[in-house]
């Protein structure tokens, strides 16, 4: 008889391959049966996702120079606001204003549809980033990133979720309570 491959459940996320820079983290699953006489082959048993951890292993904070922001597309923030109001983990959160300064070509390169956002950043526009749960981190109570510290009109770096190949430089604005860009321009910490 045609046996197709059976495997695993997925195992839980890894830790971050590495502190204080962009990495990823992963997760397993395992063949429990191999496909036999034709049967439909086995899927990846390997899976990487984008991953910054913000403290080293002897629990001091990274240096937030040395850490781009990462970004998503503002749109995800709704689903994280549910979430995060039914656990009762909402914590008032705040916005970032930068402007734009430069953007690598990789960006109007998003094949998939959740990276399609990617498109509409252009040198020069204000966007809006906004902090919420859970990237507000509860010991510092800002976002990784977020630009706090910096000096005035210091560039600094960002890159988006989901496409490596999508980062650049921006300069830090002002922070706000709330958000006010158009939402083709509003994007979330991560």
């Amino acid at each position: 008889p045609v046996i197709p491959c059976v495997v695993s459940e997925w195992s839980v996320w890894s830790g971050c391959a590495e502190p204080c820079k962009t990495t990823y983290r992963v997760r397993r699953r395992h063949v429990i049966q191999e496909p036999r006489n034709g049967g439909e082959a086995c899927p990846p048993l390997e899976e990487r996702a984008g991953c910054v951890e913000y403290w080293t292993q002897q629990g001091t904070e990274c240096k937030q120079s040395l850490i781009p922001a990462l970004i998503t597309t503002g749109g995800f923030g709704k689903a994280r606001k549910k979430r995060s109001a039914a656990d009762g983990n909402e914590r008032a959160g705040y916005c970032v204003e930068f402007q734009l300064v430069a953007i690598t070509p990789g960006c109007l390169q998003s094949e998939h549809s959740y990276t399609h956002w990617m498109q509409y950043l252009r040198e020069g526009h204000t966007v809006c980033v906004e902090c919420q749960h859970p990237a507000l981190d509860s010991r510092s109570l800002h976002c990784y990133g977020d630009g706090s510290g910096s000096k005035k009109n210091q560039l600094l770096h960002w890159q988006a979720v989901g496409n490596p190949r999508c980062k650049g430089t921006w300069r830090r604005i002002r922070q706000l309570d709330t958000c006010s860009c158009p939402s083709v321009h509003s994007f979330l910490f991560i």
